[in-house]
């Protein structure tokens, strides 16, 4: 009973939703958010206040406590969902932190076509409606060496669509070691059968023959594919067929040679120190007839899938109805226009395209960033964790050369609590991601590593370190 009266006391309490509309804070919310957002969200205020009250474990809000909370409940609600945030892993192209880091050029060009109207379908020289592919495919053909070349929304949708226009209703060969599943259980036999293709898998996991494919043709194969290992190798006891020889045996056929190159390099990484990725170039000139590549992995620019290769086969796959589904919109084809036009300079490429300038980052650099940042994260993370500076070694990601690393320095934090060792790295994350910008990094044997190579903003991420004491809050 006594319960019961200390709950209807407080709920007696509790402001009425008018009173708090007429108050000055109440006024601004109104005037900053609207009449029917501002009172929708006061009543949220006072319903969650009463939840709390009689459940017996706090005492009714004031009025000032309300209307801050409804403020905290607006900013919570406007907060954008998609946040930059500090990739600080290790994996330069993470696929769940946005892959490839667009260049200032691409951005400004984005940002110029979206203000408003461009001549995205218009034929400024005839007065007349033209075709959006025009931006983009003479370019991409030249910079790639291919007689023509178009662009859809990735690498998945560039692979569906060359499937379905070349071979639908047709047989496939594919290498049996070839038939990957990368992020997001994209798989190589759905894509086919959505394609309208039959997958014909040939030789073993580990080891195929020309002659596996020489016997796997019949009157009804429409191609012949081989499938960049997009995210693993395959070591030891192995064979594969080079992609000169499946080219003879496809043309030998009458058949085209189709490869998914995944990540597809434009240029040769050798020359900036990194490990020999095929090229689009050296693919062509091995006989492929029509390849697939992302925009977004080791080109440097926005997620699309590019399609290279002969004029007619490119000239078939344009016409196929599923392109317009499939097709880009304007800021991507502004940003791909520019990324692009960088790829003229090649030896200009690792100043001015971010994702090749972190790859080719020295670990000497990295360590000696790592030595500059290093007391100010220590003092900051003083009375939870100690923080030394260690080498590490970083990796291109998404799918890129997997099994190749690169030499780098990390920040390593480690709990203090040795009572909470087996979590404590799992807080001290959680700390680092209730930053205003989002600190990323990796759990390595109960440590928290702060991998630098991609720490462009140095200055951005030491200013929000004061932080980290107040972020326990939200932690705890």
């Amino acid at each position: 009973m006594a319960q019961n009266n200390v709950q209807e006391t407080g709920l007696r309490g509790l402001p009425a939703l008018d009173a708090l509309a007429r108050t000055p804070d109440g006024i601004a919310l109104v005037a900053g958010h609207g009449r029917s957002r501002a009172l929708k969200t006061l009543r949220a205020a006072i319903d969650e206040a009463r939840d709390q009250v009689l459940a017996g474990g706090k005492s009714a809000p004031d009025a000032a406590q309300l209307l801050a909370r409804a403020h905290e409940m607006i900013a919570k609600a406007n907060a954008p969902s998609l946040r930059p945030v500090f990739n600080l892993t290790g994996t330069v192209l993470h696929t769940n932190l946005g892959r490839a880091p667009l260049p200032e050029e691409a951005i400004e060009a984005m940002a110029r076509v979206a203000r408003g109207a461009s001549n995205l379908e218009y034929d400024l020289t005839h007065g007349k409606r033209g075709d959006r592919d025009d931006h983009l495919d003479h370019l991409l053909a030249e910079i790639a060496g291919a007689e023509a070349a178009t662009v859809v929304n990735n690498n998945a949708a560039a692979v569906l669509l060359v499937l379905n226009a070349l071979c639908a209703r047709g047989e496939v060969i594919v290498s049996r070691g070839e038939l990957i599943e990368i992020g997001g259980a994209f798989r190589i036999p759905d894509i086919m059968k959505r394609a309208g293709c039959k997958l014909v898998e040939v030789g073993t996991t580990n080891r195929t023959h020309a002659r596996d494919f020489r016997e796997a043709i019949t009157p009804r194969t429409a191609a012949i594919m081989k499938v960049h290992a997009s995210n693993y190798a395959i070591s030891g006891f192995t064979a594969a067929v080079k992609e000169e020889e499946l080219a003879a045996i496809a043309h030998a056929a009458g058949l085209p040679f189709i490869v998914d190159l995944g990540a597809g390099a434009l240029v040769d990484l050798r020359q900036y120190g990194l490990p020999y990725e095929p090229t689009i170039g050296d693919t062509l000139g091995q006989g492929a007839d029509v390849i697939t590549f992302s925009g977004d992995k080791l080109l440097g620019g926005p997620q699309a899938g590019l399609i290279a290769g002969k004029r007619e086969l490119i000239a078939k796959i344009k016409r196929n109805p599923m392109k317009r589904a499939l097709r880009v919109d304007k800021m991507t084809i502004a940003a791909i226009e520019a990324v692009l036009w960088l790829y003229r300079e090649p030896e200009k490429l690792a100043d001015r395209l971010p994702s090749i300038g972190l790859l080719t980052r020295k670990q000497q650099d990295i360590r000696t960033q790592a030595l500059a940042i290093c007391p100010a994260v220590a003092a900051y993370c003083a009375g939870f964790a100690s923080v030394s500076v260690r080498d590490c070694s970083s990796q291109i990601g998404s799918g890129s050369l997997p099994v190749e690393s690169l030499p780098s320095a990390a920040l390593a934090i480690e709990p203090s609590d040795r009572k909470r060792k087996g979590n404590g790295a799992q807080t001290i994350a959680k700390r680092f991601r209730n930053l205003p910008v989002p600190v990323i990094g990796r759990i390595e044997d109960n440590v928290f590593m702060l991998d630098l190579r991609c720490l462009r903003d140095q200055e951005a991420f030491v200013a929000q370190l004061p932080l980290l004491k107040t972020s326990a809050e939200t932690v705890a």
